[in-house]
């Protein structure tokens, strides 16, 4: 595996502190800079989401046109490089430059997620499900594996039930969001299953919710809940703070894939969302399933 020089001159600390910074304003489904992750890893997760964060802003977020969004992940993944030459000069490098050196971390995972992101720019329907899970490798899949080089439990099984964790959490966010993403241009319903349950994108935009329509959204939350079964697997696998947090996550997406059901599959008009009851349940149930 390639090895990351040490970089002289550079103050770690507050790169490290501008990371922790970024996490705690931004943090999401995954496991970042958690109060529960231990202290001596929390500043590394926290690079790596900073990472992920910053590079998505540019596919997502402002005005900026798509050549725009796409020159500067080009410039981000010009950074990376350079990170592992030893030659950052950003905080989220020089903070990261750190981990992947403690950790022995390997450039593809990073260099995934940046081509996930240009894929944000440039794609905006999935003709096949087999196309949406090539787009969930390269976006969701890289921060498990990440995770679990943290940890120091990339093993070869771990990383493939991980993978399905990851992916399902993916999907989830997918069938929790349709009418934001749609609103943006984009469709994760694959192009295969609209044509398979008779729905278009005519009814889509009209917010038609009909039997139709609840079929298609059964169909997409039954298999992610299979691959959510399958990754749980990984639970068994691993001991203390990750598997807290693995399990935390595992539950909250298995939640809002309840609440999809609970609202009889009609995320077009209504967002399904956890409830501070459920939030303080899946942490309660969680923390007492970890106790010795």
């Amino acid at each position: 595996m390639e090895t990351v020089p040490k970089i002289p001159g550079l103050d770690t600390e507050d790169a490290f502190r501008h990371c922790l910074a970024v996490a705690r304003d931004h943090y999401e489904n995954f496991p970042v800079a958690s109060l529960f992750i231990p202290g001596r890893l929390r500043h590394h997760v926290a690079a790596i989401y900073a990472f992920a964060r910053a590079a998505d802003d540019m596919a997502d977020e402002g005005s900026r046109t798509p050549t725009e969004r796409l020159d500067a992940l080009a410039a981000w993944e010009s950074n990376l490089d350079a990170c592992y030459k030893g030659k950052a000069e950003h905080p989220v490098f020089v903070a990261l430059a750190d981990t992947v050196r403690r950790f022995d971390i390997p450039r593809k995972p990073f260099a995934d997620l940046v081509t996930a992101f240009r894929m944000d720019v440039t794609r905006n329907r999935y003709e096949r499900f087999e196309d949406l899970l090539g787009y969930c490798r390269r976006s969701a899949n890289p921060i498990g594996y990440l995770v679990l080089c943290i940890f120091e439990e990339v093993r070869e099984e771990n990383v493939q039930f991980s993978d399905q964790i990851c992916t399902a959490l993916q999907l989830t966010n997918f069938w929790q969001d349709i009418s934001l993403d749609w609103r943006k241009g984009r469709l994760y319903i694959p192009l295969e299953d609209l044509e398979r349950f008779g729905y278009t994108e005519y009814d889509l935009e009209h917010a038609v919710a009909d039997d139709r329509f609840r079929r298609l959204m059964e169909h997409q939350v039954s298999r992610t809940r299979d691959m959510f079964s399958t990754g749980k697997e990984l639970l068994h696998r691993v001991g203390g703070a990750l598997r807290f947090e693995l399990l935390l996550t595992y539950r909250g997406g298995m939640a809002i894939l309840g609440s999809i059901e609970g609202i009889e599959y009609d995320v077009l008009n209504r967002r399904p969302v956890l409830s501070a009851w459920n939030k303080f349940s899946i942490a309660l149930s969680a923390t007492l399933r970890t106790m010795p």
